[in-house]
């Protein structure tokens, strides 16, 4: 095993990476932002070093900063986490040249996947299912205005390095594809140096499962099951579970196998998650696929409760070049889980929230992990993301799993920040929710429930 990690990260995951490391006896150093300086991580990591040189909202992603800290501190391995640098090729490439370890796939496997349009190719030639679209970037509004002419409105218009739902935009008619086209350009050009954009087709009523794959240290991939992400606002997720029993057994088989043939065929170790769209085809579900993150994956959790696995523990025995000490396979799965993200947002809107807390009681039992960034007295900066905490439900089946997370969110108490946590209460009662019977829109449809507004059953 690797004897010391630098977390090129802040927050809950940071924290999360603490905890597996001091189990196994591994070194962790944080690198942080001033503005991070009173959270958790920095007091738990066996060494701290302020980031310096840039602005605390670019510090984690200052790449010569963050290799500085690690050639000071004398640490072995970079762990990424996920967001910032964790999906950055060139940061991979720099880590690995600098002669420390990455923790994730390769530099160019990275590349690939990253990269929208090649990632879709790429699983087209494999012969999998991808939605209608351009294989190529479309370069002005009138090429994409050709392309949805193809693939058929609605379509997305997504930012060809994009992720984490952002560089993407609906339109569902030729005027607001104009509008659309010219803003995602605009700001992929902005947030990722690259104003490449392409086309494809838009899905309503669909819903949004992914695979968990671990490629290991032998060259063999491995799959530990599906995930149901499909309660989401803005294109990115609130609310993730495992198992996915709403799914009928062979296409279940069918999509652990193309995941295990995209990792394969990649040469992927790591951890790693191919994301699909299930979609209704006249009452017989199918997938297509979305897309490749080539990290850690926020929602790791529920698959680790529910496999009795620790995949940052996976990420760090593949880095150092073990194999894991038990098989890890879908037989394994047990009961379900459930993952709540609990957000310095408006429970309603969606708006951020930041403030200083100054109530901080998570909730504690049988079945109950929290993963959280924060206590009593920290401030949630407006420089970074909203997520404060993590809760996650373990139970038997999918009903004792919802029963666990109502009482689970009644114990959380958050004061100062605002806190979604009356969204996940409205929607644990959702009737489509309780079915396992829901789609991307539900969210909204909480959203409409709460304004007295008519709302999908």
């Amino acid at each position: 095993m690797l004897d010391s990690v630098l977390i090129a990260n802040r927050g809950e995951i940071a924290r999360r990476i603490i905890r597996t490391c001091r189990r196994l006896g591994v070194r962790s150093v944080s690198a942080y932002s001033s503005a991070d300086a009173g959270l958790p991580f920095v007091a738990e990591a066996d060494e701290s070093v302020e980031l310096q040189g840039s602005s605390p909202r670019d510090a984690y992603r200052d790449a010569q900063a963050l290799l500085a800290v690690a050639s000071r501190t004398g640490a072995q391995a970079i762990h990424p986490g996920y967001g910032f640098l964790s999906e950055n090729a060139a940061f991979a490439e720099q880590v690995v040249a600098a002669g420390h370890l990455w923790v994730g796939p390769d530099p160019g496997v990275i590349a690939l996947m990253g990269d929208k349009i090649a990632a879709r190719n790429y699983v087209a030639d494999l012969g999998l299912p991808v939605s209608p679209g351009s294989a190529e970037p479309v370069p002005d509004a009138a090429a994409a205005l050709d392309q949805a002419a193809r693939s058929g409105y609605p379509v997305l218009v997504k930012a060809a390095a994009g992720g984490g739902g952002m560089g993407i935009a609906v339109a569902g008619d030729p005027a607001e594809l104009a509008t659309a086209f010219e803003s995602v350009q605009s700001f992929a050009r902005r947030l990722f140096a690259d104003s490449r954009v392409y086309v494809e087709r838009y899905y309503t009523g669909a819903r949004h499962v992914e695979i968990q794959l671990l490629g290991l240290a032998d060259g063999s991939v491995v799959e530990l099951g599906l995930r149901n992400c499909s309660v989401q606002r803005r294109r990115q997720k609130l609310l993730e579970e495992t198992p996915c029993d709403f799914l009928p057994p062979g296409l279940r088989s069918r999509m652990l196998e193309a995941g295990i043939r995209i990792g394969t065929a990649a040469g992927y170790r790591s951890a790693g998650t191919v994301e699909c769209l299930v979609l209704d085809n006249g009452g017989e579900l199918d997938f297509v696929f979305l897309e490749m993150n080539t990290r850690l994956q926020v929602e790791h959790p529920v698959t680790e409760e529910t496999f009795g696995v620790d995949l940052v523990e996976q990420q760090l025995r593949v880095a150092s070049g073990l194999l894991p000490q038990a098989p890890l396979t879908s037989a394994g799965q047990h009961g379900h889980a459930i993952e709540m993200r609990i957000n310095a947002e408006d429970p309603v809107r969606f708006l951020p929230g930041p403030g200083t807390i100054t109530d901080w009681r998570e909730p504690a039992g049988p079945g109950v992990r929290v993963d959280s960034g924060y206590q009593a007295g920290n401030t949630v900066s407006p420089l970074y993301d909203s997520l404060m905490a993590k809760l996650i439900v373990h139970g038997d089946s999918r009903e004792a799993a919802i029963d666990s997370a109502r009482a689970a969110l009644a114990e959380f108490h958050v004061a100062g920040p605002k806190v979604n946590i009356d969204f996940f209460r409205r929607l644990l009662d959702h009737p489509a929710f309780l079915r396992n019977d829901y789609t991307t829109g539900v969210a909204e449809d909480v959203q409409r429930a709460q304004a007295g507004q008519v709302v999908r059953q």
